[in-house]
């Protein structure tokens, strides 16, 4: 009998953990933005609405509500069963905004697509660092905030949304390329990291070191150089930002 009871007190709390995690982002403000289809050499490619799609579904896997999570693609009517937007900075900046208004616990925003010294990029315009940052700022303000950016050179997206609520994580250094944007990959390495990492980290500082180390390991083994160095940004009120484990 007394093997049974500490079973069932094990149990009730690991459902109290679960029901904790899922409050804490539950009414938190979610983008995930897919910024092109092509592969590093202009063909045609998945791999950016793959890490869309999926990494959608990770998050609510972590506790993030689906009814706050908005999608974007740069060929929306492709994917009917996601009904994402299409992938345009006025529509981000639009998407966001009234999901802040109504989700207010927080914001969420994760990017993935090709990138350049000058910013990211959607369909065939460039966001820049400051456009990120003024949607950013517009629609989430003060509220504790992730943005992850996975792109060649976005760390040049840091210093622009830096701010003490704020967890930046970005796929390389302001001046490095990131790998794995083949046609026949289904995710470049950092949307892959990021999958195999969220499920198993607890916050958002230790994912980021996870990733990291995963990126580091996996440029190791394909000899893929100059390495990416991605960038993590942990602002000094970042505390405030929910564990999910």
């Amino acid at each position: 009998m007394r093997s049974v009871f500490w079973l069932a007190v094990g149990i009730l709390l690991l459902s109290a953990q679960a029901s904790e995690a899922a409050g804490g982002f539950s009414d938190w403000a979610v983008i995930v933005v897919a910024g092109d289809w092509h592969a590093e050499t202009g063909a045609p490619s998945e791999i950016f609405d793959n890490a869309r799609h999926d990494v959608s579904a990770a998050l609510v896997g972590i506790g993030f509500s689906p009814q706050n999570i908005v999608q974007f693609s740069v060929r929306p009517e492709r994917y009917p069963a996601d009904a994402p937007r299409a992938s345009t900075a006025k529509q981000i900046a639009q998407g966001l905004w009234d999901l802040s208004n109504h989700a207010q616990g927080g914001c969420l925003a994760y990017f993935t697509s090709h990138g350049s010294p000058d910013g990211i990029l959607l369909g065939d315009k460039l966001l820049s660092p400051r456009q990120m940052a003024h949607i950013i700022d517009n629609a989430c303000g003060g509220k504790p905030t992730v943005v992850i950016v996975s792109a060649c050179f976005s760390g040049v997206f840091v210093p622009a949304l830096k701010a003490p609520e704020r967890i930046v994580l970005t796929a390389a250094r302001a001046d490095r390329a990131s790998f794995g944007c083949g046609e026949e990959d289904r995710y470049n390495y950092f949307d892959t990291c990021a999958l195999q990492w969220l499920m198993k980290a607890g916050d958002f500082p230790d994912f980021g070191k996870d990733v990291i180390a995963c990126i580091r390991a996996r440029e190791k083994k394909e000899q893929a150089t100059p390495p990416s160095r991605p960038q993590l940004y942990v602002g000094t009120k970042a505390d405030i930002i929910p564990r999910w484990r």
